[in-house]
């Protein structure tokens, strides 16, 4: 027995209003190297002792990387945030989930040059939120997101876009 599609959210598709993007566990085992330089680096130099503060600093050093590549996507009443980017709900005039090929098409031949991207190699879904407002040129946001009908189906819900 197949249950008829809802029109409307039901609460285990309503978005939780935000999301980080923590890199994936294969991006931070490629930082691995980074304490393993320190210590080498420091080695030569300080001795035994040397190479431990090396490998805390290199160990630091990737972390530090890694957690600027962490970004929050929240959505709020009134506006939809990445990063520090905001874009308000009143100029949202549609949303798209971009997946699979369709993904590989909007961000290579089908790719406006004028659009605000925010994506993560590591979250392949996305949605595309177009814009309708004349004083922007930017004419979409191709966010990334792990849970792409979801937001698409809240940002509808909040903004004027049906």
């Amino acid at each position: 027995m197949t249950r008829p599609p809802r029109s409307e959210p039901g609460p285990e598709q309503v978005w939780d209003g935000r999301e980080r993007w923590w890199p994936a566990i294969t991006t931070w085992l490629s930082w691995l190297p980074a304490p393993i330089g320190g210590a080498l680096a420091a080695l030569p130099i300080w001795g035994p002792a040397g190479a431990w503060v090396g490998a805390g600093a290199g160990a630091l050093l990737a972390v530090g990387v890694l957690l600027s590549l962490t970004w929050t996507t929240e959505l709020t009443g009134t506006e939809f945030r990445v990063g520090r980017a905001r874009l308000p709900l009143d100029v949202v005039s549609g949303v798209d989930v971009i997946a699979g090929p369709e993904r590989r098409a909007a961000l290579g031949p089908g790719l406006d040059a004028r659009a605000h991207l925010a994506i993560r190699s590591w979250i392949r879904p996305a949605v595309r939120i177009h814009l309708d407002d004349p004083a922007d040129p930017t004419p979409y946001w191709l966010v990334s997101t792990r849970r792409p009908q979801r937001l698409a189906a809240e940002i509808r819900r909040r903004s004027r876009c049906r």
